[in-house]
């Protein structure tokens, strides 16, 4: 096993942390997730749960920008009562020298129990876990491209209201720069444990990982062909950077291969699921009839990121 997924667990089995969804049960996963459809409610401020972490301090803790992740993370905490203290990087003493560790542990010496980490490599949450004290609890919200746990619980939350509880029915294409990808790596653990029938991986050879990354999943780099009969299509962000490497000749080019458009969309099942972790890059990796569409449920998982993340901090801190 992983550091992250030996760190993650108490003795006993239960989470302490999330860092990776590697290894996380089956009845775990399932556990969060109903417990992610039934607080919704709370998640989008109709019912009141600020009980649950009321006198309890969470930090965001992000050492690479965000919007969505950071957002829905304070409002999960906020709408479950915490005290939330947001940290800015580029703003603070790490610019003078401080490391991420002693960062940690002077906002555990301040009382923080719960620390909202995002970081620029791989394995550097596990390893700011490995250091936190008796009863504060991590939750990875990205590391490198090693990690991304609840953007995979979500994804999950939200093929489950639009296919069924049931994934051994489900045929998922996961499109794009795969092997740069910590969302890809995530739903690829979460796709596994609960089952799914089929995964197919597609993307320009240059952006696919390796086996040890896609066992399992039938791997292709003919869009057209993979889509065929998909019941869920999991469109991702193309890194812009990835240009500058050469490992795409252009926006243009990556588009009219791998671009999703509503004549695409129809090999796929007449009621295939478009996702999209965001943020989109519309015209490159899907048109806005895609995006907006009736196919699309890319608004539905930016709701359901609020209520897993609720789920989370509910089930570290609660």
């Amino acid at each position: 096993m992983t550091t992250a997924q030996t760190a993650q667990f108490h003795p006993d089995g239960r989470l302490r942390h999330l860092l990776t969804l590697e290894g996380v049960p089956r009845q775990t996963l399932l556990h969060l997730l109903d417990r992610a459809g039934q607080i919704r409610d709370a998640a989008v401020g109709r019912v009141s749960r600020r009980e649950v972490l009321a006198g309890t301090a969470v930090c965001t803790l992000f050492f690479e920008p965000s919007t969505r992740t950071r957002s829905s993370f304070q409002l999960a905490a906020m709408r479950l009562g915490a005290d939330v203290l947001n940290f800015d990087a580029s703003t603070s003493s790490t610019r003078k020298g401080e490391t991420a560790r002693d960062t940690l542990k002077n906002l555990e010496a301040m009382g923080v129990r719960g620390f909202i980490v995002r970081h620029p490599d791989d394995g550097a949450v596990a390893a700011l876990a490995a250091e936190a004290g008796e009863g504060t609890a991590l939750v990875n919200a990205g590391d490198g491209r090693n990690a991304h746990p609840t953007q995979g619980l979500l994804d999950m939350l939200t093929l489950r209201q639009a296919k069924g509880a049931d994934f051994s029915k489900l045929k998922v294409l996961i499109v794009g720069d795969v092997k740069h990808s910590r969302v890809a790596r995530s739903d690829l653990h979460a796709l596994r444990t609960l089952g799914a029938g089929e995964i197919r991986v597609c993307g320009p050879a240059e952006l696919l990982p390796g086996d040890e990354v896609t066992a399992g999943c039938i791997v292709g780099h003919d869009l057209d062909a993979m889509l065929e009969g998909v019941d869920a299509v999991m469109m991702l962000r193309l890194q812009r950077e990835r240009m500058e490497e050469g490992l795409v000749p252009s926006l243009e080019a990556y588009h009219a291969r791998y671009g999703l458009t509503t004549q695409r969309l129809r090999r796929a099942a007449p009621d295939a699921a478009v996702l999209h972790p965001g943020p989109i890059n519309r015209g490159v990796e899907m048109t806005d009839e895609v995006a907006d569409g009736p196919q699309s449920w890319v608004l539905r998982q930016v709701a359901n990121g609020v209520a897993v993340r609720m789920a989370v901090l509910e089930h570290l801190l609660g």
